[in-house]
């Protein structure tokens, strides 16, 4: 499975963006999919995760009620809607599927990643 995510760009803070996950193959319906993001010198972190049938979701705190994670399996594609984006958002934000179909807010156990959308917010 091959991942690539697109989407991003530069937005003023309390605007949207809505990055898109476009995978390869035909098993990915059968991956979790997850949402990291890197800040310039911070760790990769969790933003969001959801299962293979798109029927649970997981968000970081920091953003839970402003992003929504989903998926259309029939388009091997996955989205992340960021609303309400603040400076604290800027980072560069990478995709990733799990195989297993497991969900992880680790970035350890996702088999594949996409190359990553700069998402940049002014203030």
């Amino acid at each position: 499975v091959q991942l690539q995510a697109s989407g991003g760009g530069l937005v003023q803070a309390g605007g949207s963006l809505r990055l898109s996950c476009a995978a390869s193959g035909r098993t990915f319906g059968w991956y979790s999919m997850g949402w990291f993001r890197q800040a310039p010198g911070k760790e990769r972190e969790f933003v969001a995760a959801i299962t293979w049938s798109g029927s649970t979701t997981y968000y970081e705190d920091s953003v839970k009620g402003r992003f929504t994670i989903s998926r259309d399996n029939a388009k091997n594609t996955g989205y992340l809607q960021m609303n309400r984006l603040a400076p604290e958002d800027t980072a560069v934000y990478y995709c990733a599927a799990d195989s297993k179909g497991l969900i992880s807010r680790a970035p350890g156990p996702y088999d594949y990643w996409g190359q990553g959308t700069l998402v940049t917010v002014s203030s």
